[in-house]
C-alpha cells in the first residue's frame, strides 16, 4: 500500500506555511476574521455611497425645479454663464500685457517704459471714461446713430433677464442671461483693445499728454459710437451687417484709427532717407514671442466669449474655439512662407504678424464658417499683411508695429470673408454658401465706412491736438529716448548706480 504524502495544515485562511515553526502563529482568530468582514462591508458601503451623490443631486435639483418652476434652474444657469463671460474677459484683459509686450520688443530699448506706461494708461483711462459715457453711447438705448441712455450704469435694467421677459435700457444686450455688471466688463475690456492697438503706431515720438487725451476721445466717443452701429442696434445691424466679435468694430476702428494717428504725427527721425525706407529693428524678439502667445491664448476669450453664455450652446463655443485656432495657424504658416519668398529667409516679425492677423480676420466670421473656410480666411490673412506693411512704410506712414496691416487691413478682410464663406445653416448666408450677393455688400459697406470714419475721426483729433497742446517731443528727446524725456526712468539700467557698497550698522 501506498503511502500517503501528508498535506499542510488547514486553517480558517487557508493552508499553513509547512515551514513555519509553529501553525500557531499564522492561525486566524475568528474575531480577526469577522472585523475583516465588517471592514469589508463598510469599504462596500463607502463606494456606494460615493457613487449615489451625484445621483442624489441631480434628483434633489430636479425635485427643487418641479416645485419652484425652473426657479433654480435658471440660477444655475445665469451662475455658470456670468462665470464664463467674466473669465473669458479676464483673459481678454490679459491681452494688454501681449500687446505691451510686443508694441516693446518691436521698437528701440529706450521707449520700453513710455510704451508700457501708454498701455497701462489706456486701461485705466477706459475703465472711467467707459464706465461714464462709453457703455451708453454703444449699448445705450436711443437712435440708429448713438444710445441716449444709461450714464454711468443708471438707469432701469432687469438683467439677467432676456428677450421679451427684458425691460431696461440696454435692450441691444438683452440676448444674453447675465448681470449687467458682466456685459458692462466684457465690454470694457474690448474698448481698452481698441484705444492700445494705435498705441504702437506711434510709438517712440508722441507725447504722452496727447495721447492720455486720445486715448479719453477714443474710448468715450469713436470707438463708442462706431461700436452702436454695430453692437448697439444701429443702422448697420438693421441693414444685416454682422461682426460676430469685432473684426471690424473693434480691431478695424484700431487699425485705421492707428493709421490717421501715424499719418498726421509724421515718422521716426531717420526713418526715410534719400526717398528710401530705413530698417529700424526692435530689440527684443523674446518679448515679441511671448506678447504674441499671450495675444493668442487672450483671443480664446476674446471670440468663445462673445457668446457671453455657455450653457445654451457650448457646441457653438466648441466651434469658435476650433475656427479662432486653426485660422491663427494657417495665417502664420502662410506668412512666414511668403516672407521667405520675398526675403529670402523666413521673417520672425512678419511671421508673428502674420499670425495675429489670422486671429484679427477670423474675429468677425468664427461662428458662421466651417473649419476649412477658416483656413482659407487665415491664409489669405497671412498673405496680406506681408504685402501691406512694405506698402504703407512705401506711403510714409511710419508704423513700427504694423499696427494699420494686422487690425486695419486684416480686419476689413476678415468682415468681408463673413459674406464669402458665412454658413446659412449657422446664421450667415455667404456668397460661396449659395447666400447671393446682398449680404456680402452689406459687409462690404458696413466695414469701408466705419474703417473711414475711424481714420476721419482719428485724424481730425490729433490735428486739434496739434494746434493745441502739441503731440510730438523735441527732436533731441525722441533721439534720446522717450523713456527718460517724458518719465524720468529707463527700462534698462547698464550699472548700479552705487558705486560703493554702503554699510548700514544694526540700529542706524
Amino acid at each position: 500500500m501506498k503511502r500517503r504524502t501528508p498535506t499542510a495544515p488547514l486553517s480558517a485562511g487557508g493552508p499553513v506555511n509547512a515551514t513555519a515553526p509553529s501553525a500557531a502563529r499564522t492561525r486566524t482568530s475568528p474575531r480577526r476574521d469577522a472585523q475583516r468582514r465588517a471592514e469589508a462591508r463598510d469599504q462596500r458601503g463607502l463606494v456606494a455611497a460615493r457613487r449615489a451623490v451625484p445621483v442624489v443631486v441631480a434628483a434633489l435639483v430636479a425635485s427643487l425645479a418641479a416645485a419652484q418652476g425652473t426657479d433654480v434652474t435658471d440660477k444655475i444657469t445665469v451662475a455658470v454663464d456670468t462665470l464664463w463671460v467674466l473669465i473669458t474677459a479676464a483673459l481678454v484683459f490679459f491681452m494688454q500685457a501681449g500687446f505691451a509686450l510686443v508694441e516693446a520688443g518691436l521698437q528701440s530699448a529706450k521707449n520700453v517704459v513710455n510704451i508700457l506706461m501708454k498701455n497701462a494708461s489706456d486701461f485705466m483711462v477706459a475703465s472711467i471714461a467707459f464706465w461714464a459715457f462709453g457703455f451708453a453711447f454703444m449699448f445705450g438705448n436711443g437712435t440708429g446713430l448713438l444710445g441716449l441712455h444709461g450714464w454711468f450704469l443708471a438707469g432701469p435694467d432687469t438683467s439677467p433677464l432676456t428677450g421679451d421677459a427684458y425691460k431696461g435700457i440696454f435692450e441691444s444686450l438683452s440676448w444674453t442671461g447675465v448681470p449687467l455688471f458682466a456685459k458692462f466688463f466684457f465690454q470694457l475690456v474690448f474698448a481698452g483693445t481698441a484705444a492700445t492697438i494705435v498705441s504702437g503706431a506711434i510709438g517712440g515720438r508722441v507725447k504722452f499728454p496727447a495721447y492720455l487725451v486720445f486715448s479719453v476721445v477714443m474710448t468715450t466717443f469713436i470707438y463708442a459710437i462706431l461700436g452702436h452701429w454695430v453692437w448697439g442696434g444701429g443702422w448697420l445691424a438693421q441693414m444685416g451687417f454682422r461682426d460676430f466679435a469685432g473684426s471690424t468694430v473693434v480691431h478695424a476702428v484700431g487699425g485705421f484709427a492707428a493709421l490717421g494717428a501715424a499719418a498726421v504725427l509724421g515718422p521716426r527721425i531717420g526713418r526715410y532717407q534719400n526717398g528710401r525706407v530705413t530698417a529700424m529693428p526692435g530689440h527684443n524678439m523674446t518679448f515679441v514671442a511671448l506678447g504674441v502667445f499671450i495675444l493668442w491664448l487672450g483671443w480664446f476669450g476674446f471670440n468663445p466669449g462673445s457668446t457671453m453664455g455657455i450653457v445654451g450652446d457650448p457646441g457653438l463655443v466648441a466651434r469658435i474655439f476650433l475656427t479662432t485656432n486653426i485660422a491663427a495657424a494657417a495665417a502664420g504658416v502662410a506668412s512666414m512662407i511668403v516672407s521667405w519668398m520675398r526675403f529670402g529667409k523666413p521673417d520672425f516679425s512678419m511671421t508673428m504678424n502674420g499670425l495675429l492677423a489670422g486671429l484679427v480676420a477670423i474675429t468677425a466670421p468664427c461662428a458662421f464658417v466651417s473649419p476649412e473656410s477658416a483656413i482659407v480666411i487665415g491664409l489669405v490673412a497671412g498673405v496680406i499683411v506681408v504685402l501691406a506693411i512694405p506698402v504703407f512704410d512705401a506711403m510714409g506712414v511710419d508704423d513700427p508695429v504694423g499696427a494699420v496691416s494686422v487690425h486695419g487691413v486684416a480686419g476689413m478682410w476678415g468682415t468681408i470673408s463673413l459674406g464669402l464663406f458665412g454658413l446659412p445653416a449657422l446664421g450667415a448666408n455667404g456668397l460661396f454658401a449659395g447666400g447671393g450677393i446682398s449680404f456680402l455688400l452689406v459687409q462690404i459697406l458696413g466695414t469701408v465706412v466705419i474703417s473711414a470714419l475711424a481714420f476721419g475721426s482719428v485724424a481730425l483729433l490729433w490735428m486739434l491736438l496739434k494746434a493745441t497742446i502739441g503731440i510730438r517731443v523735441h527732436a533731441h528727446e525722441e533721439i534720446g529716448g522717450l523713456d527718460v524725456a517724458e518719465h524720468g526712468a529707463e527700462a534698462y539700467v547698464n550699472a548700479d548706480a552705487l558705486r560703493e557698497p554702503i554699510i548700514v550698522g544694526a540700529g542706524d
